[in-house]
């Protein structure tokens, strides 16, 4: 019997239910037969099949199968490219604006820098011209762009997005919005990139914090939050409030998303870090060396994230006198970092300076 649009409706309103209570690959099959149906009885052209294939893309995303997150935003994208002027509006916008924001979001992942800005630049000028400059879609799309010359190390014009998105959401939602989070979040993100850590730790703090008392403890996003953080209580040195972070999130995030998530390897990098300022080496060897294991699994061995752990296991092996592993080390993170980042990054720089310490 061929499907109905109630039927797809169920399945759909299903998926986001599963999605809400951490259901995710349950959610991703609901969300992915929702697609198919809506198909089958709208066409390949349809917008409701745009919509849910976003969903779709952001289901992929949150399971770590980029690849396939890319080409559902993809799909959603190109669905209203040739619908055009039939389907106009603000609500034909968002859909646009959030494609090309999640496919943006993506390639920024996958280290395709200037693809990433093509596409996140795109979704901040539909938001501004459809939506209104002032509106909370031009917030999200502010704050997309400046995550992205975050990585970049364009600090400044990250700056001036965040705050720019900060504007606009406070005037909405008050200082103290669960919607200001993430950028609080990425606020002190910045800080932190920047070394800049006791600047970072309001920012980093208020996000968790709000989070916190929105979300409760263990919410993804509230221990992501507290991860921030807690990077920022390492620069600062207080490692004995950053190590019981990292653990929990550890904990958090194995029990979601299984042991080879990027959110581990990240939180294992962090810890890692942790250990070799207590001067134990031997631990901080391990994690740092199974986070490089899964970023190469789920990034590739020529991402940036993966030259990140790389570099770091390379001054680790430095302190412990084992230079010749740390040198072979500290070569590949540098070329990765040569083709991902323009001449002048903190990590390019890095990079350069122990190799040269290695090599003289």
């Amino acid at each position: 019997m061929a499907p109905s649009i109630a039927q797809a409706l169920e399945l759909h309103e299903r998926s986001q239910s599963l999605a809400e209570n951490g259901r995710w690959e349950e959610a991703r099959l609901a969300c992915a037969e929702a697609a198919r149906q809506f198909e089958e009885i709208e066409g390949p052209d349809s917008p409701d099949l745009a919509n849910i294939s976003n969903d779709l893309a952001e289901l992929c995303h949150q399971q770590g199968d980029l690849d396939e997150a890319l080409r559902q935003a993809q799909r959603a994208f190109g669905i209203m490219d040739r619908l055009g002027a039939r389907m106009d509006g603000p609500d034909a916008a968002r859909i646009r604006i959030r494609a090309l924001s999640i496919a943006g979001n993506i390639l920024r992942e996958q280290g395709r820098y200037s693809e990433a800005e093509i596409h996140l630049r795109k979704a901040l000028a539909e938001a501004e011209s459809q939506i209104g400059p002032d509106h909370e879609e031009a917030a999200t799309a502010c704050n997309n762009l400046g995550i992205l010359f975050k990585y970049t190390g364009n600090f400044g014009e990250a700056e001036s997005l965040y705050r720019r998105a900060l504007a606009i959401l406070a005037r909405q939602y008050g200082d103290d919005g669960l919607e200001l989070a993430s950028l609080y979040h990425n606020m002190g993100g910045l800080e932190h990139a920047r070394g800049r850590f006791a600047e970072g730790e309001p920012y980093a703090r208020k996000a968790w914090e709000i989070r916190r008392a929105a979300l409760g403890e263990d919410h993804p996003d509230t221990v992501a939050d507290a991860a921030a953080l807690a990077g920022i209580l390492d620069g600062l040195g207080r490692l004995d409030e950053s190590e019981p972070i990292y653990r929990h999130a550890l904990a958090v995030f194995e029990r979601l998303y299984g042991p080879d998530h990027y959110e581990i390897a990240m939180n294992l990098n962090n810890l890692a870090a942790v250990k070799a300022c207590q001067g134990d080496n031997a631990v901080a060897e391990m994690h740092y060396r199974r986070a490089m294991a899964i970023l190469e699994k789920l990034r590739g061995p020529g991402h940036p994230d993966t030259a990140l752990t790389l570099f770091n296991l390379a001054v680790l092996l430095a302190g412990m006198r084992r230079e010749e592993e740390a040198l072979q080390l500290c070569r590949r993170a540098h070329a990765i970092f040569e083709s991902s980042y323009a001449a002048g990054h903190p990590k390019l720089e890095a990079s350069r300076s122990l190799q040269s310490r290695l090599i003289g």
